[in-house]
């Protein structure tokens, strides 16, 4: 209980679902835990909701602007305070009681030293919080290589330590796609990530979340061929990979490099396209997205 935690919740437009959220960690078993929220400029009555818990001295609370969702968690993570450990939250989920105790219960078997990230897994409920599924996900791909096409923690899952918050503070990205891929990035090259294949989040599906997750199938398909091939989803990817090279390769070792020096080659290359189309070790979590990225790799779309 000696060790401080620091939740990070950006807010936009949530007044249905924040109150179940902020209530679920407030009731967290493990209590040394401080709340900072931003909201990014809402419009509807999530700002007067949490002005209440910041009157009742249960949050601090930053009104900003709308920036979108990334720069919002970055504000908190280079303004939330000061804490041994940090957890992500959106604001429309719900966490089981234990959450944060039991990701202390791995964090704290680790060293900190290096940037460590930790992750759950969670189950499927709907609007309102029926039950939907268990997602069962045993054993996730986490390599650095991953990180390059994939983000496999999902930020409302994540746990991380002081020196992971302190990297990335200490060199914001401009061109991150998301504040858990980047942070998934600087811990799986420069530290460790310890995957959880307990629940600790019941995650609300409610139609308007960033993710497919728990869509049927057909949906999930139809999903992933637009973002893979009719938008520019990919364009910004190749632009995270490429930063994050300029800040960190000299800080890798030499096979993250190689890696790195292959998902940054500017141009389209037949060759470099083939390498990438037949790299040996598996990028993605599912065979569908699998063949779609070596589709990518082939065409040079990244």
């Amino acid at each position: 209980m000696d060790k401080k935690v620091n939740v990070l919740l950006s807010a936009y437009n949530g007044e249905k679902y924040i109150r179940e959220q902020i209530e679920s960690i407030l009731e967290q078993s493990y209590k040394n835990i401080e709340i900072y929220v931003r909201d990014d400029g809402s419009k509807d009555g999530t700002l007067t909701i949490l002005k209440e818990y910041e009157e009742r001295g249960l949050i601090h609370l930053e009104a900003g602007k709308n920036v979108g969702f990334v720069k919002s968690f970055e504000w908190l993570i280079a303004n939330g305070g000061e804490a041994d450990y940090y957890a992500f939250s959106d604001q429309d989920d719900f966490w089981f009681p234990d959450k944060i105790k039991m990701a202390l219960e791995l964090l704290d078997k680790s060293p900190s030293d290096v940037p460590v990230l930790y992750f759950s897994n969670y189950d499927y409920y709907d609007g309102e919080l029926n039950f939907v599924a268990h997602r069962d996900c045993k054993h996730p791909n986490i390599s650095f290589a991953n990180s390059m096409v994939d983000c496999v923690s999902l930020g409302f899952n994540s746990v991380f330590n002081r020196k992971a918050k302190d990297m990335v503070t200490e060199q914001m990205p401009k061109y991150s796609t998301g504040h858990d891929w980047w942070m998934y990035m600087v811990c799986v090259g420069m530290g460790k990530v310890i995957y959880d294949e307990r629940a600790t989040v019941k995650y609300r599906r409610t139609g308007s979340n960033v993710s497919n997750s728990g869509d049927s199938f057909w949906k999930a398909q139809v999903w992933r061929f637009k973002k893979f091939f009719l938008n520019h989803y990919f364009k910004y990817i190749r632009r995270q990979i490429r930063e994050y090279a300029e800040l960190y390769k000299d800080k890798l070792s030499e096979e993250d490099r190689k890696t790195l020096y292959l998902f940054t080659q500017e141009g389209f290359h037949p060759i470099v396209a083939l390498k990438k189309v037949f790299y040996p070790h598996k990028l993605r979590q599912g065979m569908i997205d699998e063949i779609f990225v070596r589709v990518l790799f082939l065409i040079g779309r990244l």
